[in-house]
């Protein structure tokens, strides 16, 4: 397709990641212990920036949830946030360096069950973490992913509380909020030459604002204000603006401290962005695939333009990706688009955006969770088998209760467990036919199928005929060929005829 025919799709999806993103790079900012306007700067430079160089048609990029409890305790160790920010910037050329070198495929190694758990995980977590908001208690801020939140209480503490300190005004504003997203998902209605031209997020968020005004008139006591809206902060000039950016202060960059949390920023950050980009190259309708390692060089880039004027780490982000892909996004233009929309909306209309209530917003991250985690999902895994239903459930309930990246790395080892299992399988053929067996050594045969190998031929019973063929084996290991030794060495005493087949070497024959 051609720009033009892209672009309405672009703009239509790039406008529903803008009211997803808002709240979130606002929550993601006052969760890591930065100023709001931070958030906001690296929503703005993972849109323009990182979506101008980025390889990816689909995927998002902004302040990255995953990294709030690495930035809080970073600006705590180090004492102020503007030396953080320079840690930022050399983040960023540690990326770039790993991304002109190729690091970027790593993320070709992660289990698809893996990354299959981290999405379904992401949607749970959105739709437990909006409970709260669309219930109007909204006591820990939009953004805050990890099960053990900054306000003391947990995932299903917070959703206790919200039903008993519940805003009635809220509930209003979600329920009709969700019911024009779920029409505006109809094809009567999405597909229609007028009705469709403007996405459903956009009417949802517009009700928000109208019925919390229309309380005013008849019900006071339910009116949504302080905590229950956006709060975005606000210039009545462009000359104020230069008092929101706080710039870097690089006087420690001769401590080891400062290079330390330089590069967990740049390792980890560079791990959320493959698992994100990988993730969202599965959800793409046209299944394109993202040029790792110009990933890596697109974030680098947008991590130290971020830090010098004042932004929060940026990372491909799995939840304004998939607002994105599930909103028609075309091509990147879209992801652009989202952070020319923060900039300018941000200074051009603070004070409408300040109206929004996060009831309706809890809406459209409802639908979004909604399609990562829909039980369709956990069917398809299922019917896949044990391999990849156990690794794919392990990382759901490892990242439901602990947090993104340390519930990856539960998931990593289950999945990694499954693929040694696997490949011990396929490795190592045994089959028995009338009482004589065949013993079939395919592809790769490592030290780590000693075992398997061993307990097997301990249950070939006496008298028996045993061919052993390698000719499909491209590697045999040592120790693979000592087993095969002493099986035919102790062979005669068990009456056993043993028959080698295509081995390259000389294994110890019978006499």
């Amino acid at each position: 397709m051609l720009f033009g025919e892209n672009l309405k799709y672009d703009l239509k999806s790039s406008l529903v990641v803008f009211l997803v993103a808002l709240p979130l790079c606002l929550g993601i900012a006052i969760a890591s212990g930065a100023p709001p306007m931070s958030g906001l700067i690296a929503g703005i430079v993972g849109g323009i920036v990182v979506g101008s160089i980025s390889g990816s048609h689909v995927s998002v990029s902004g302040p990255a949830a995953g990294l709030t409890v690495v930035v809080l305790d970073s600006i705590s160790s180090l004492g102020t946030f503007p030396l953080f920010l320079a840690c930022l910037v050399f983040a960023g050329f540690i990326q770039l360096g790993l991304g002109l070198a190729k690091a970027g495929v790593l993320g070709y190694y992660f289990p698809h069950s893996v990354i299959k758990g981290m999405l379904t995980a992401i949607g749970l977590i959105l739709i437990l973490k909006q409970i709260p908001h669309a219930l109007g208690y909204d006591k820990d801020t939009m953004g805050d992913e990890a099960f053990l939140q900054s306000d003391n209480h947990n995932t299903f503490s917070e959703i206790w509380y919200a039903f008993e300190f519940n805003s009635p005004g809220a509930i209003v504003i979600v329920l009709v909020a969700l019911g024009i997203l779920i029409a505006f998902e109809q094809p009567q209605i999405k597909n229609h030459r007028i009705l469709g031209l403007v996405p459903g997020a956009l009417w949802a968020v517009v009700s928000g604002i109208l019925i919390n005004a229309s309380y005013s008139f008849w019900k006071p006591e339910w009116i949504l204000d302080g905590e229950h809206l956006v709060t975005i902060p606000t210039v009545s000039n462009f000359g104020e603006l230069g008092n929101l950016i706080t710039f870097p202060d690089f006087s420690l960059i001769m401590d080891s401290s400062f290079w330390v949390i330089a590069v967990t920023l740049a390792v980890i950050g560079s791990i959320e962005t493959l698992l994100s980009v990988d993730a969202a190259d599965k959800m793409d309708p046209q299944k394109r695939i993202t040029p790792s390692s110009r990933e890596l060089v697109a974030q680098g880039i947008g991590n130290s333009i971020s830090g010098l004027i004042g932004g929060l780490p940026v990372t491909a982000v799995i939840v304004r990706s998939t607002a994105n892909i599930s909103s028609g996004a075309k091509t990147k233009m879209s992801a652009v688009f989202h952070g020319i929309l923060l900039m300018v909306l941000i200074l051009a209309i603070p004070g409408v955006l300040n109206q929004i209530p996060l009831s309706c917003l809890a809406a459209i991250l409802f639908l979004v969770g909604y399609k990562l985690a829909k039980p369709a999902i956990f069917v398809s895994v299922y019917e896949k088998g044990w391999s990849q239903f156990i690794p794919f459930v392990v990382t759901v309930l490892a990242i439901l209760f602990t947090d993104l990246l340390i519930g990856i790395g539960i998931g990593m080892a289950f999945g990694l467990f499954f693929v040694i299992k696997t490949n011990f399988q396929k490795s190592i053929r045994f089959t028995e036919l009338n009482g004589n067996y065949l013993v079939q050594l395919q592809k790769d045969v490592s030290f780590l199928n000693k075992a398997p190998l061993m307990k097997e031929l301990s249950k070939i019973p006496n008298g028996c005929q045993v061919i052993i063929n390698a000719e499909k084996a491209r590697f045999i290991d040592h120790d693979i060929q000592e087993v095969l030794n002493d099986f035919i060495l102790t062979s005669m005493d068990k009456n056993i005829e043993v028959t080698t087949e295509g081995f390259r070497y000389k294994l110890t024959k019978t006499v």
